[in-house]
C-alpha cells in the first residue's frame, strides 16, 4: 500500500522532515566555525547554511500548501471511527483510523481487500 495516512498528514510529514533536515545541516555547518577548522570550515559552514536555509524555505512552502489544501478540503465523518476527517481528492484515508475513504464507488475497496489489509496478530 502506497499511502498509509491521510494526504494532509503526508504533506505535514514532509514539511517536518525538511525542517529537521535543514536545521541539522545548519548545525553541522556551524561545527566548522565552532571547532575552528580554518578556511575549509568556513566554506563548509556557508554551504551547509545555504542548503539548510533552502530546506527550511521548502518546508515553509510545503506547510503553506498543506494549509491551503486543508482549508478547502471536505470534512466528512469517518464510517469506521465516527470522527470528522478532512478528505482531499477522490480517495483519501481517515486521519485517525486510516480507513480508506472515497466518494466514487469505483475506487471503493472490496471487503476482501480490507480484510487482507488488516494487521495480523501473532500468537
Amino acid at each position: 500500500m502506497r499511502l498509509k495516512s491521510s494526504k494532509v498528514n503526508e504533506f505535514r510529514l514532509w514539511g517536518l522532515l525538511l525542517t529537521m533536515g535543514g536545521m541539522l545541516l545548519m548545525i553541522i555547518g556551524l561545527a566548522g566555525i565552532v571547532f575552528d577548522w580554518g578556511q575549509a570550515g568556513r566554506i563548509i559552514a556557508v554551504i551547509c547554511m545555504l542548503i539548510g536555509a533552502v530546506g527550511m524555505l521548502g518546508s515553509m512552502g510545503i506547510y503553506f500548501a498543506a494549509g491551503m489544501m486543508s482549508t478547502s478540503a471536505q470534512v466528512i465523518e469517518c464510517p469506521e471511527c465516527g470522527k470528522p476527517t478532512k478528505m482531499i481528492g477522490k480517495t483519501d484515508r481517515c486521519m485517525f483510523c486510516k480507513t480508506i475513504l472515497t466518494f466514487d464507488p469505483k475506487y471503493a475497496p472490496d471487503a476482501n481487500d480490507q480484510a487482507s489489509e488488516a494487521p495480523k496478530h501473532q500468537s
